[in-house]
């Protein structure tokens, strides 16, 4: 069983920038696409970008393309989401997870932007 681990969140005004990390447990990890998922209050979870095993192909949704990085060190077992230019509109809970969300979720990492 893998276990995730969210960090870096916090309060920025917007503009911004945060940068997200995901510690995973267990071998899988390098060999498994990752993704990054968000939930805001009162919605549903919700994709935000996808790597795969390699790093080597990204995919991102629309409202954070051109802003968000998504990046991996499968040697640390890590991946991360770099925030840049944050709009209020992207406070949300941020979660990693296995791209087809198959694994446990973690406790996410709170990401509030001010306007």
């Amino acid at each position: 069983q893998v276990q995730l681990v969210e960090s870096g969140g916090g309060l920025v005004q917007a503009g911004g920038s945060l940068r997200l990390s995901c510690a995973a447990s267990g071998r899988t990890f390098g060999y498994s696409a990752m993704g990054w998922f968000r939930q805001a209050p009162g919605k549903e979870r919700e994709f935000v970008a996808r790597i795969t095993w390699s790093g080597d192909s990204t995919v991102y949704a629309d409202s954070v393309k051109g802003r968000f990085t998504i990046s991996r060190d499968n040697a640390k077992n890590t991946m991360y989401l770099q925030m840049k230019r944050l709009k209020p509109e992207d406070t949300a809970v941020y979660y990693c997870n296995r791209e087809d969300g198959r694994w446990g979720w973690g406790q996410g990492t709170q990401v509030t932007v001010s306007s």
